[in-house]
């Protein structure tokens, strides 16, 4: 292990930023999913193509790897005696502290969150809603018990009722701040992907709202093999950047499920397609977990911030040696899943460990995920983003894709 990369001192937020008029922000999604333009960068060459020709450019040596969280209606609102509506925004789950868990607890659940008004809570001792369940009516009760975290405990007197379900009856989607909009009927399909399986996220992993059934299917039988993986997106991931250093930015912590099977079938891939950015962060935490467990002897699964800024890149494991380690961590411990936390932080100088590629959206100016993007490709992003505002590409959670290859 040695000391931290000087070059992370130094990175210049200024670097990373671009003008992005607001009438390139993709508002609503396309009609048809896969209709979405798709820029291509292999080789330093970038192609331009529609999203659904994305087939033509995979091989049977590739493993795409996708995010198969699900979207939680993540937004509540509550009515004060007053007649004041306040908002409480999920977070991520306190007591308890694994999301699945969270989800299916009934009568009561802690979560951290981000409350709108939260000046008008000083005094309030819990707020209350009626939740209506086929024609079943109970209460929905919401206690700060921390002023200062914004920890809310939910109380319901329904055991039938998971919080999941209880979600689905009085929540909203939680669509990203910069759509400048409010969440409509359809959001509740649109801002999901169509493999989405595992509730506990409050965003949507967006790189994979381009996926039709029909083009999975598709690229299936062209030979790329698809695997899914669980990484739960937090609310931390739209963050603006407020430090003048890079590593003073408070990363959020995030909570990832990983299979013996996702294990097996990454050490069997030869080129490794990561299908948005938090499928990224979940490989590359994977691949520290396993320098973890062999450099460590220290087998909790948690990926802090700066961890991989700490080894000499001349002495690390390959993808295999790590991966193998963690198989073996869990076929000894009897296990088919592990779950995990990451608040890893992929800014240029960082070493690629597992990803030789990524499909991604455009993403807004000075922000940890154009962070992610550039120390992927290097200051190829540059022309990657002026070729997309050129071209008319929209922008984006709802905008159109890239296909960039280290």
């Amino acid at each position: 292990m040695s000391s931290m990369k000087p070059e992370l001192e130094q990175i210049n937020l200024l670097d990373y930023t671009y003008t992005l008029p607001e009438d390139r922000i993709a508002k609503f999604p396309l009609a048809e999913r896969d209709k979405s333009k798709l820029l291509i960068l292999e080789s330093q060459k970038i192609t331009h193509t529609q999203f659904n020709k994305i087939t033509s450019y995979l091989t049977p040596e590739d493993t795409l790897f996708f995010n198969d969280t699900k979207v939680i209606p993540a937004r509540l609102y509550f009515r004060k005696n007053t007649g004041a509506i306040v908002e409480i925004f999920l977070l991520h789950p306190i007591s308890p502290s694994e999301v699945h868990s969270a989800m299916i607890s009934n009568q009561s659940c802690t979560w951290a969150c981000a409350i709108g008004n939260l000046k008008r809570l000083r005094n309030e001792q819990i707020l209350l809603r009626e939740v209506d369940s086929g024609g079943q009516k109970f209460d929905l009760q919401a206690k700060l018990i921390d002023y200062d975290k914004q920890i809310v405990e939910f109380f319901w007197n329904n055991v039938e009722i998971s919080f999941a379900e209880l979600l689905t009856l009085v929540g909203e989607i939680p669509l990203p701040h910069y759509l400048n909009r409010e969440a409509e009927e359809s959001d509740k399909e649109n801002y999901q992907t169509v493999y989405a399986k595992n509730q506990g996220a409050v965003a949507a992993p967006t790189a994979g709202l381009h996926f039709t059934k029909e083009l999975l299917e598709e690229i299936q039988k062209s030979g790329v093999k698809l695997d899914y993986l669980t990484l739960h997106v937090a609310g931390g991931t739209f963050q603006p950047i407020r430090h003048e250093k890079i590593i003073d930015h408070p990363m959020h912590s995030e909570q990832m499920v990983i299979s013996k099977k996702n294990i097996e079938n990454l050490l069997n891939s030869q080129r490794i397609i990561a299908v948005g950015t938090t499928s990224m962060r979940t490989l590359e935490s994977l691949y520290w977990y396993g320098v973890k467990l062999m450099s460590l002897a220290d087998s909790s699964f948690q990926i802090s911030k700066l961890m991989p800024y700490r080894y000499n890149s001349e002495v690390l494991p390959t993808r295999a040696e790590a991966f193998g380690e963690v198989l073996n961590y869990m076929q000894n411990n009897k296990l088919e899943k592990i779950s995990g936390e990451t608040e890893i932080m992929i800014v240029p100088s960082y070493s690629f460990s597992v990803c030789d590629g990524l499909i991604t959206n455009f993403h807004l100016p000075s922000t940890t995920l154009i962070l992610l993007v550039a120390a992927f490709i290097g200051e190829a992003w540059r022309e990657v983003y002026q070729q997309a505002l050129d071209n008319d590409y929209r922008f984006l959670s709802f905008g159109d894709s890239s296909l960039l290859f280290r």
